[in-house]
C-alpha cells in the first residue's frame, strides 16, 4: 500500500470492458515525508476520493482483479482507503 494525493479525474471515451463503471482518478504517489514520489498514476476509485483527498493506493494487480470481478482487468492501481 502506499498514500497518494487525488489531482483529478480522467474520463475516457473508450474503456477496455471491464473497466465500465468504474471511476478513474489521477492521483501522485508520495513518499514517507509528504514529498511526490514519481509520476502521477492512473487508479480506479469505488469509495468516492475527491480532489485533493489523501487515499490509500494498493499496487497488488491480483487484489485489484478480485475487486473488479474480472481476471481480464487491465488495472494495477487501486484506490482502497480515504484518509480521515
Amino acid at each position: 500500500m502506499q498514500l497518494a494525493t487525488v489531482h483529478g479525474n480522467a474520463t475516457a471515451t473508450v474503456k477496455y470492458p471491464a473497466m465500465t463503471g468504474w471511476r478513474m482518478l489521477v492521483v501522485q504517489p508520495l513518499m514517507a515525508d509528504g514529498s511526490p514520489d514519481g509520476f502521477p498514476l492512473l487508479a480506479i476509485d469505488n469509495l468516492g476520493a475527491g480532489v485533493g483527498d489523501t487515499v490509500m493506493l494498493t499496487t497488488d494487480g491480483a487484489a485489484v482483479k478480485e475487486m473488479m470481478k474480472s481476471e481480464a482487468s487491465p488495472v494495477r492501481y487501486a484506490i482502497i482507503g480515504i484518509q480521515d
